[in-house]
């Protein structure tokens, strides 16, 4: 399998409570990967809201924190394991989130591991037919781990 060639490394900088295990987290990030010919590191940062927003403002040019950030990683030549990017994942922003959205915390949880490792891999969301591969792709690999659909509100309210 290509993912075993990705190390994940967790970084919890929070002082929320009520968080996925890494074991879960890497799984879903490792689920993401599967396919994939990457090679290298992937690190998962849990921040709050006043890191989270430091980094949004900084590198989006972004208002407060983002619910999740994707920073890919371009190697120069030659290097051996080259990380594959970070992700940064605003905890307080998704158990807001999944509370206003009426979402299974955890289920919310592996939408945003997922979403932002295949950021990672080069998947977007900026054109529509882009944004429905992308969230096509979500939507297998969290069935595929027991999650509902998590565009399934959106798509309803969209419906006349």
């Amino acid at each position: 399998m290509a993912t075993l060639a990705i190390r994940v490394e967790i970084q919890r900088a929070t002082d929320e409570t009520v968080l996925p295990e890494n074991s879960q987290i890497e799984r879903w990030a490792r689920l993401a990967l599967t396919g994939s010919k990457q090679k290298g590191e992937l690190a998962v940062r849990i921040v709050g809201e006043e890191e989270g927003g430091a980094l949004n403002r900084k590198w989006r040019g972004g208002k407060g924190p983002a619910n999740v950030l994707s920073f890919p990683y371009s190697p120069p030549a030659g290097m051996a394991m080259p990380p594959l990017g970070d992700i940064v994942i605003c905890a307080p922003v998704l158990r807001r989130e999944a509370r206003e959205q009426d979402k299974p915390l955890l289920a919310h949880w592996a939408h945003m591991v997922v979403h932002g490792t295949l950021h990672l891999l080069g998947y977007a969301h900026e054109e529509d037919a882009e944004a429905r591969r992308m969230e096509n792709l979500e939507r297998k690999i969290l069935e595929g781990l027991g999650f509902p659909d998590p565009y399934a509100t959106e798509t309803q309210s969209q419906k006349p």
